[in-house]
C-alpha cells in the first residue's frame, strides 16, 4: 500500500520536524460561581513564581474559550485544579470559561469581543488571522500535538481503494479537512468543495460521522482523537493512515494552540502570561500524573457535555496525543500552504508573518529554566 507524500513535501516536513462551523455554548463561571471539583493530590504549583517575573497590567476579567475534548486536556485539567484561578484571582482577575464545539465559532466570538483567550486548532487560527489582515489575534502558545487519523471500513486497504468513496471530515476548511484533501492530492486523487472529484469529502460534525459510519453512509473519516478511537472501537473502523507518518522524523504537528485577542494581549499582557503559566503547569501535571489526569479529563467532559467518554476510548486516545507548549510553528505554516494549494485559503500579501507572539511564553519558560520555543520566523519570540 502506498501512503507516500511527494519528495518536496517530505523535505519540507523533515525541515519542519527539525526546527474543529457550529454553535457556541457559553457558560460563565466567575470566581464566586465556580463549580467545586475535587483536587487530586499532589496539588501542582507553578514552576515559575510571578515574583520572578516583572509586573505587567492585568484585567478585571478574562474569558477563556475551550472545547470539552481530549485535545484540549490542558484546559480541562487547568480548570479542575483551578490553576487558572491560582494566579489570576490573586491578581484581581475573575475567570470565565466559554465552551465551544467548533473553531470558526471561536473566531467569530473573538471578532465580536466575546472572548479574550482560547484553545483552538491551527486552521481556524490561520483563518482568523488572515481574514482580519493580521489584526484579530496572536498565537501565544501551543497545547497539543498529534492524534489525527484516517479511519476506514475494513475492506479498504490501499489508497486506490478510496476512489469513489465517501470520507468525512469535521468541517470544511478545518485542520483535518485540509489535511485529508491535501494528502489525497499528493496521492493523485482530486476533491472539490462541492463534494465531487475522485473522493467525496463530506464535512460532518464528529458525532454525526460516527452515526453515519455505523449506518454505512460513509466509508471513512479523517478525524482527531477521541473520535478516531470511537470509530475504531465502537464502529469497527480500522486505521488506514496515522497523520504523524506525514511529519517525519518526529511525527509531531500542531493540533491545538492558544490564541489571544490582540487588543486584550496589548492591554493586559500580565493576564495572558498568567493563563500561559497555568497551561504550562497543567501540561507538567499531566506528564507526571497520567492516570489522575485521565480521570480529571473524564470528569470535565462529563461536567460540560453530560456524558463521559468510554474508558476504552480515552485509554486508546491518550497515547496518541502529546501535550506541549511548543506551538510547532512550521507545521502550522505547512497547514496553511496546504490549504492554499487545494484552493481553500488565499493568503494576503503578508502571509502569516506576525501570527505568533511568544514573548510571554518564553519569559515564563526562561523563568522556570525550561527551553524556550521558536516562532519559526512568523512572529516575535
Amino acid at each position: 500500500m502506498s501512503l507516500s507524500i511527494t519528495p518536496v513535501r517530505r523535505a519540507v516536513r523533515q525541515a519542519i520536524a527539525i526546527g474543529a462551523a457550529g454553535a457556541v455554548l457559553t457558560v460563565g463561571i466567575g470566581t464566586s460561581q465556580a463549580l467545586a471539583a475535587p483536587t487530586p493530590s499532589p496539588t501542582p504549583t507553578p514552576t515559575a513564581s510571578t515574583a520572578t517575573l516583572p509586573k505587567l497590567p492585568t484585567a478585571p476579567k478574562v474569558r477563556i474559550g475551550f472545547f470539552a475534548n481530549l485535545t484540549h486536556a490542558p484546559a480541562l485539567v487547568g480548570q479542575q485544579l483551578r490553576l487558572f484561578e491560582q494566579n489570576l484571582n490573586r491578581e484581581g482577575t475573575q475567570v470565565e470559561y466559554v465552551l465551544f464545539n467548533a473553531g470558526p465559532a471561536v473566531i467569530e466570538a473573538m471578532k465580536g469581543g466575546a472572548i479574550d483567550v482560547a484553545y483552538i486548532g491551527p486552521n481556524p487560527s490561520i483563518t482568523g488571522y488572515n481574514s482580519t489582515n493580521g489584526t484579530l489575534l496572536k498565537v501565544v502558545s501551543g497545547a497539543t500535538s498529534g492524534g489525527a487519523y484516517l479511519v476506514v471500513k475494513p475492506g479498504i486497504n490501499t489508497v486506490a481503494d478510496l476512489r469513489g468513496k465517501k470520507i468525512a471530515t469535521p468541517q470544511l476548511g478545518n485542520t483535518q479537512d485540509v489535511a485529508l484533501r491535501s494528502w489525497l492530492k499528493t496521492q493523485g486523487l482530486q476533491t472539490t468543495v462541492a463534494g465531487g472529484g475522485d473522493v467525496t469529502v463530506i464535512p460532518t460534525e464528529n458525532a454525526q460521522s460516527l452515526t453515519l459510519f455505523k449506518r454505512g453512509d460513509i466509508d471513512g473519516a479523517w478525524v482527531p482523537e477521541p473520535w478516531a478511537s470511537r470509530l475504531v472501537l465502537e464502529a469497527g473502523a480500522k486505521v488506514l493512515l496515522d497523520e504523524k507518518t506525514l511529519w517525519p522524523p518526529s511525527g509531531q504537528y500542531v493540533t491545538t494552540n492558544i490564541i489571544a485577542s490582540q487588543p486584550f494581549l496589548n492591554q493586559y499582557p500580565g493576564t495572558v502570561r498568567s493563563v500561559l503559566q497555568a497551561n504550562n503547569t497543567a501540561i507538567r501535571y499531566i506528564a507526571a500524573n497520567v492516570l489522575k489526569s485521565k480521570d480529571i479529563v473524564q470528569e470535565q467532559i462529563t461536567k460540560w457535555t453530560g456524558k463521559p467518554l468510554p474508558d476504552a476510548v480515552i485509554n486508546r486516545s491518550w497515547g496518541n496525543v502529546r501535550f506541549t507548549w511548543d506551538p510547532l510553528p512550521l507545521t502550522l505554516k505547512q497547514g496553511a500552504d496546504d490549504a492554499v494549494s487545494i484552493g481553500l485559503l488565499s493568503l494576503g500579501s503578508k502571509g502569516l508573518s506576525g501570527i505568533y507572539d511568544l514573548r510571554l511564553l518564553n519569559s515564563v519558560l526562561a523563568a522556570s529554566k525550561a527551553r524556550t520555543v521558536t516562532a519559526g520566523g512568523l512572529g516575535q519570540q
